[in-house]
């Protein structure tokens, strides 16, 4: 699956900082499955990416700073070469139980937040280096 791809764990992110280290490298074995069946046999691309990442969550949230660096550590060497191609990184949580307004969900996001209280969704496409919007 060439850029753009869309990744989605029914589980929280863990922080590469946690005390619980065999539940962290558990947590980068199971994104690491997720993102073969998604990304299939492709090589690593080798442009600028750009990366989306939200937490759904309903309990108690991870702190926004701690989820990118683990995900991207994760997808380096599957989707692309280096972190480094990373030229935008866009990283939120939303509590569930506000008043969500979600436009253009995909149909698995949407299953996954009707099926799991907790849900990490990573969205990548190339990066438009040449936009910058303030």
């Amino acid at each position: 699956m060439p850029i753009p791809f869309e990744l989605i764990l029914e589980q929280a992110p863990v922080s590469s900082q946690t005390r619980r280290r065999q539940r962290f490298h558990e947590w980068r074995q199971d994104l690491e499955r997720a993102t073969r069946l998604v990304w299939d046999t492709e090589a690593p691309v080798a442009v600028p990416v750009s990366v989306t990442i939200t937490y759904f969550f309903d309990d108690t949230p991870v702190d926004v700073d701690n989820i990118p660096k683990p995900i991207l550590d994760a997808l380096k060497g599957l989707v692309f070469r280096d972190d480094s191609q990373v030229y935008d990184l866009l990283c939120r949580k939303r509590n569930r139980a506000d008043n969500l307004r979600i436009e253009g969900p995909s149909q698995g996001l949407l299953a996954a937040l009707d099926n799991s209280r907790q849900v990490l969704h990573i969205k990548g496409t190339a990066a438009q280096n040449q936009e910058i919007a303030f």
